[in-house]
C-alpha cells in the first residue's frame, strides 16, 4: 500500500512537470514571433506565419486547460501493465493482513461441563482448588476482610497427570467463562504479534469477569530471558508480566498455567504477586489408580480384579489408564463381547506398555531397588514421597548456613548411598539428583567460600549418610515395604 502511494505521487509530479514545460515553450515561441513581426524590415507576406502564431495560442490554451483539470485527466490515463500488477499485489497483501488480524482478535471463551466429580485420585489437589472456586463464586465473602483473589495458580507435574482437565474442572465448578490458550500460540514470527494477543486475551477475560485464563505449556513463552535470545518471545513474556501486574484480585480474573518444566521458567513469573500458588501433581499412587480405574469403568460391565490391575500399572498416569480401558473396550467389541475380561486388559496393557519408558514399567526387582532408593531419601529428608517422584520439594532458605546446605546435599545423595550400602554396589537411578548435589557443593566452594574442596564436601556428606543408614536399617526396611504396598510415604 505504501509503495502504491509513492508511485501515484511520482506520476502526478511528472505530469505537472510536463504541463509546465508545454506552457513555458508556447509563451516563449509567441514572444519570439511577435518580436519578429515588429522588428522585421520586410512586410511578411502569406498566411503561414499567422497560422503558426495561432497554433501556439491554441497550444497555450490547451496547456492551461490541462493544468486546470489535471486530477481528472490523471485518473483517465491508463496505467502500464507493471503498475497494475504492483497495485494488485499490494492490495492482496493488505487484504491478507486485515484478514489475519481479524482472526487473531477473535478470542472467545468456552464453558466447561467438567467438575471435580469427573476427576479421581487428586484429593489433596481438590482441597486447594476448592478454595479458588469459592473465591470466584463468592468474592465479597473475602473482599470484606481485604482478601484478594490469587492472581495465578501454577500447575506443575509430568505429562498426562491431568493438568488441563483440572483447570477445566475449576472453571466448571465455578461456572465461569474459560479462556484456553497454549503457550505456543503466543509465539509468532513477527515481533509484537504475541504481545498483542496477550493484551487481547486479558481484555476479553476482564470484560467477562469473573473468568479463568488457562495457559497450557507456559514454558513455551515463559522461559528465562537472556537464554537463547528471542525478541518476539521476550516481548510476549514482558507483556504477560505487565498484564498480570495490571489487575488485582478484585478484578475476578484468575490465571491458571500448566508446565512440566518449572525449572526453565523466568524468575519474574514465579515471584509472589503473579503465580501466588503452585500446585504440584505427581504420578498417581496405587490407591489413586484404583479410584481412577473405578471412574473410567463407571457404567461399564467388567469382570477382572481392579486392585490387581492397579498394582500392575505402577507408573501409569491418568491418561495412560484412560487409554488402557479404551483399548480393552475396543478388544471387547472386536470379539463381540459385552463384558471387559482379564484377557482384554492383558492385550490392552501390552499395547500401552510397548511404547512406555522402562522406568515406568517395572519388574519386581526394579521396583524393590526404586523403593529402597526412595525410602532412604524420604527418611533422610523427612518429606512425603511417592514411589515415582523424581526430586523432593526444596524450600528456599534466605540465609543458608553450611549445615543447611550440607543437609540439602545429603537429601539428594541419600538414595544412591543407601543402595550402595544395602545392595553392596552402586546403582544409577536418578542422575539429576547427584548433579544437583555437586552444584550445591560447587556454590559452597566458589561462591560462599565455605570450604576449599568440592570433593571434601561430598565425601563428608556420604560418610555421614553411610553411618545414618547403617544405624536405621530397620526403619528404612519398614518405609520400603510401605512404598512397595501403597507407593507413597506420608509422615
Amino acid at each position: 500500500m505504501f509503495q502504491n502511494s509513492e508511485n501515484e505521487k511520482l506520476t502526478q509530479k511528472n505530469l505537472e512537470k510536463n504541463l509546465k514545460m508545454m506552457g513555458l515553450s508556447a509563451i516563449v515561441l509567441i514572444v519570439l514571433f511577435g518580436y519578429t513581426l515588429i522588428k522585421s524590415e520586410n512586410t511578411i507576406q502569406g498566411s503561414g506565419y499567422y497560422i503558426g502564431v495561432g497554433f501556439l495560442f491554441v497550444l497555450l490554451i490547451l496547456t492551461l486547460f490541462l493544468q486546470k483539470y489535471k486530477d481528472r485527466i490523471q485518473k483517465i490515463i491508463p496505467k502500464n501493465k507493471f503498475q497494475q500488477q504492483l497495485d494488485q499485489a499490494s492490495q492482496k497483501i493488505d487484504d491478507e493482513v486485515t484478514t489475519k488480524d481479524q482472526k487473531t482478535t477473535a478470542i472467545e471463551s468456552t464453558s466447561s461441563n467438567i467438575s471435580f466429580k469427573d476427576i479421581a485420585g487428586i484429593e489433596d489437589i481438590k482441597g486447594e482448588l476448592e478454595e479458588v472456586v469459592d473465591f470466584l463464586n463468592n468474592p465479597k465473602k473475602y473482599q470484606k476482610y481485604g482478601v484478594n483473589l490469587p492472581k495465578g495458580v501454577l500447575l506443575v507435574g509430568p505429562p498426562g497427570v491431568g493438568k488441563t482437565l483440572i483447570a477445566r474442572a475449576v472453571a466448571g465448578e465455578a461456572d465461569v467463562p474459560f479462556f484456553y490458550q497454549s503457550g505456543a500460540s503466543f509465539v509468532h514470527i513477527y515481533v509484537g504479534m504475541g504481545a498483542k494477543k496477550v493484551r487481547e486475551l486479558f481484555t476479553a477475560a476482564k470484560a467477562q469477569a469473573p473468568s479463568i485464563i488457562f495457559i497450557d505449556e507456559i514454558d513455551a513463552v515463559g522461559k528465562m530471558r537472556g537464554v537463547g535470545s528471542n525478541d518476539e518471545r521476550e516481548a510476549t513474556l514482558n507483556e504477560l508480566l505487565t498484564q498480570m501486574d495490571g489487575f488485582n484480585g478484585s478484578s475476578g480474573v484468575m490465571v491458571i498455567a500448566a508446565t512440566n518444566k518449572i525449572e526453565v521458567l523466568d524468575d519474574a513469573l514465579l515471584r509472589a504477586g503473579r503465580f501466588d500458588r503452585r500446585v504440584f501433581l505427581s504420578l498417581p499412587s496405587k490407591e489413586d489408580r484404583v479410584k481412577i480405574l473405578n471412574l473410567y469403568l463407571k457404567d461399564k460391565k467388567a469382570n477382572f480384579d481392579i486392585e490387581k490391575l492397579a498394582t500392575q500399572t505402577s507408573g501409569f498416569n491418568s491418561s495412560a489408564l484412560a487409554t488402557l480401558i479404551n483399548e480393552a473396550l475396543l478388544n471387547m467389541i472386536k470379539r463381540d463381547g459385552t463384558i471387559i475380561l482379564e484377557d482384554d486388559i492383558t492385550i490392552a496393557k501390552q499395547k500401552i506398555e510397548f511404547g512406555k519408558k522402562q522406568i515406568q514399567i517395572l519388574t519386581d526387582d526394579q521396583k524393590e531397588i526404586l523403593a529402597t532408593y526412595q525410602a532412604s531419601k524420604a527418611f533422610v529428608s523427612q518429606t512425603n514421597l511417592n514411589l515415582f517422584d523424581q526430586g523432593i520439594e526444596q524450600r528456599d532458605i534466605v540465609f543458608a548456613s553450611k549445615s543447611q546446605l550440607e543437609q540439602k546435599i545429603k537429601n539428594y545423595l541419600a538414595g544412591s548411598v543407601a543402595l550402595e550400602v544395602l545392595k553392596n554396589e552402586p546403582y544409577a537411578v536418578f542422575e539429576d539428583e547427584i548433579k544437583r548435589a555437586y552444584e550445591i557443593a560447587s556454590n559452597m566452594v566458589e561462591r560462599y567460600k565455605m570450604d576449599d574442596s568440592i570433593d571434601h564436601i561430598i565425601k563428608n556428606c556420604r560418610a555421614k549418610l553411610k553411618d545414618e543408614i547403617l544405624e536405621n536399617k530397620d526403619q528404612l526396611e519398614r518405609l520400603k515395604q510401605i512404598l512397595l504396598k501403597d507407593e507413597k510415604i506420608v509422615f
